[in-house]
């Protein structure tokens, strides 16, 4: 996280497109909404619209704008979200997810910032800084031909990537602190912080929904909890029980899952499958054995020590 805002900073001052990745609800608006308040055009809109949540007939005329009479219903002119962020920010939420057919319109917008509403015949100069995010991998949309290759060096001029907040634990109790005053403010609820099970309990969740699962639960516990602080009663039961699906799983286990995964991909080769883990055969066998893997003790299984070919 250090790096991702030591880059963000570096790419704040600047009028380059960003590209920004990352799971699901892990805070990529956040992030461009930080760019943009970082920027030189702090004082300008910031307007953010979700690709993926309009069909490309919607969100060409949300993005493009239209004319008056361009099409029934249009009974006056209509900037487009574009035209609203001139010289400001727009970004453009999960990019993967739009049609071949939009693609060609974003790349043209992006190569020649000049914008057309539909129903008219001329075009006009924006001035906008471009942010996009996706869930997506775009290097394998655009191996796999979903996702066009100019258009991806297009919007990755500058690139940055949000890790899940599993991966960023110890990010957890100031993020939960702050968007806990927020919930507490919109349910105007005077609540402090946390006990320190409560805490605990949110530390050790694997949070698979990220920032906005938090967001959800936080909301929850303001919703319920009778005191000043936020205990563990409080939170939504797929949270306060451990050992639930989404729990954080021990190193160990991890490691165990990973040698496993590629024993299998191997076809029980042990040989093989220590050479791509950089260990030894032995070694292999031993934290095999070691974890009680059930792989491990059946004959003729992937993961039979006995088996070296």
């Amino acid at each position: 996280m250090r790096r991702l805002w030591a880059d963000a900073a570096k790419f704040a001052p600047t009028a380059y497109t960003v590209l920004i990745t990352g799971e699901s609800g892990v805070g990529k608006e956040r992030v461009a909404r930080w760019l943009h308040d970082a920027s030189p055009r702090a004082a300008a809109a910031f307007v953010a619209v979700n690709c993926g949540a309009l069909p490309d007939t919607l969100l060409e005329s949300e993005l493009f704008g239209y004319a008056r009479g361009a099409f029934s219903g249009a009974a006056h002119d209509h900037p487009g979200i574009i035209e609203a962020a001139h010289r400001g920010t727009l970004f453009l939420d999960e990019v993967g997810d739009v049609s071949a057919a939009m693609q060609v319109k974003l790349l043209r917008i992006l190569q020649e910032r000049q914008v057309r509403r539909l129903g008219e015949t001329s075009d006009r100069l924006v001035d906008v800084r471009f942010v996009v995010a996706t869930n997506r991998d775009l290097r394998v949309e655009v191996a796999e031909q979903r996702f066009r290759e100019d258009l991806y060096w297009r919007v990755r001029v500058l690139s940055l990537n949000v890790p899940p907040l599993r991966e960023r634990r110890e990010d957890l109790p100031a993020l939960a602190s702050e968007l806990l005053a927020r919930a507490a403010g919109l349910a105007a609820r005077r609540i402090v912080g946390f006990t320190p099970r409560a805490l605990d309990r949110l530390l050790q969740y694997g949070w698979p929904g990220n920032v906005r699962e938090l967001e959800h639960v936080l909301e929850h516990a303001c919703t319920v909890t009778r005191g000043p602080r936020v205990d563990v009663a409080d939170l939504p039961e797929s949270v306060r029980e451990p050992g639930g699906a989404s729990a954080i799983k021990s190193l160990d286990q991890l490691e165990l899952e990973h040698i496993v995964a590629t024993l299998h991909r191997n076809g029980g080769n042990h040989r093989r499958t220590a050479a791509q883990l950089a260990i030894s055969v032995a070694t292999l066998r031993r934290r095999l054995r070691s974890a009680g893997s059930a792989a491990a003790g059946r004959p003729g299984s992937p993961g039979n020590p006995d088996r070296q070919e």
